[in-house]
């Protein structure tokens, strides 16, 4: 089978397609022949050497999100059968309850052998099914960018009917999260720096936009369309100094779900204190969130939002156009699609 690995200190070269013999499957294992691979920041992030825990091993395959088609089982296997269709988890041991750090330590692309392979196999209990109306590129954009976006807002105090939602940009998470604010009912804000995406936005259901060249102070805009209140939940996907204007932009009470990692800095912890603010960190999910978001994408039978659809063997051409910022949706790589 082909896969690709990274070798070597970060480059554009550091990407390379080579080959490794078919997986067998032991007796717990599911071999699945990987329909189609997605991008996240994360990846990216690993591609350069600034994943933030820790280093990666040498010829890592990369990637955590991906689904296919089950082709092998192993002789104890009673979750799925040959033909199923399904995605791999990205913390493999996360099955349910409260996240511990062990689970992060075997992360599918981090700490151990992604998904960006022709075929991988996955011990039963890492998989799920995915939902019927879902192509497999679709269903390759789940297990992290939906699943961190589903545990945001539902994971801790619940998003409820007619509440407010700030998202940020237009990558996976934000639009992940606009689709679930919606089966909702909550209203949603997004800010964006690129003018060119306020009417993309809007057109997939953003109830406001606000473009940040249009204005200095994005936090006073926010307060100025909730009427000086502020918003319900913020899903933060920035990092950095973004966080304390998330803070200022949250109502007394409000939720925000931190979830950036693309630069750091610090908040005045008074802030949050004085007008009661929970801050939650967010690391993806478990098993058990997964299967969760995944009916209630089968109910409303809702699509995720895809930029664009990469040949296999244009993979490092994905990472670049996932790295200019010019994507609304997901970044995805399609193994047997034979042209850009």
């Amino acid at each position: 089978m082909r896969l690709y690995r990274l070798h070597g200190p970060a480059g554009d070269d550091r990407l390379r397609l080579t080959e490794a013999p078919d997986p067998q499957p032991g007796p717990r294992d599911v071999l699945v022949r990987m329909g189609a691979v997605s991008l996240n920041y994360r990846d990216l992030m690993v591609f350069d050497g600034r994943y933030a825990h820790g280093g990666v091993p040498e010829g890592l395959v990369p990637c955590s999100d991906g689904a296919g088609e089950v082709i092998a089982v192993g002789d104890a296997v009673d979750r799925f059968v040959v033909g199923d269709r399904v995605a791999g988890l990205f913390m493999p041991r996360w099955l349910g309850g409260p996240y511990e750090e062990r689970y992060g330590a075997d992360a599918l692309g981090g700490g151990r052998d992604g998904v960006l392979a022709e075929q991988v196999l996955f011990d039963q209990e890492a998989l799920v099914a995915v939902p019927d109306h879902l192509s497999q590129p679709e269903a390759a954009t789940l297990p992290c960018a939906a699943l961190t976006a589903w545990n945001a807002l539902f994971g801790g105090r619940p998003l409820l009917p007619g509440e407010d939602v700030l998202l940020q940009g237009t990558g996976g998470v934000s639009l992940f999260a606009l689709a679930f604010a919606g089966m909702a009912g909550a209203r949603t804000i997004m800010v964006t720096t690129r003018p060119e995406k306020r009417a993309r936005a809007l057109e997939l259901g953003a109830d406001e936009v606000i473009v940040l060249p249009e204005s200095d102070d994005w936090p006073a805009a926010v307060r100025d369309l909730t009427a000086g209140r502020g918003v319900d939940h913020v899903v933060e996907v920035v990092g950095g100094s973004n966080v304390d204007g998330a803070v200022q932009a949250t109502r007394n009470g409000g939720q925000v779900h931190l979830i950036g990692a693309q630069a750091k800095g610090g908040i005045d912890p008074t802030e949050v204190r004085r007008r009661n603010i929970t801050m939650r960190g967010i690391y993806v999910g478990s098993r058990s969130q997964f299967l969760a978001m995944n009916r209630a994408l089968a109910h409303f039978r809702s699509r995720p939002v895809i930029d664009r659809v990469f040949a296999f063997e244009a993979a490092p051409e994905a990472y670049r156009h996932l790295r200019s910022g010019a994507h609304v949706g997901k970044v995805v790589i399609e193994l047997g699609r034979s042209a850009i």
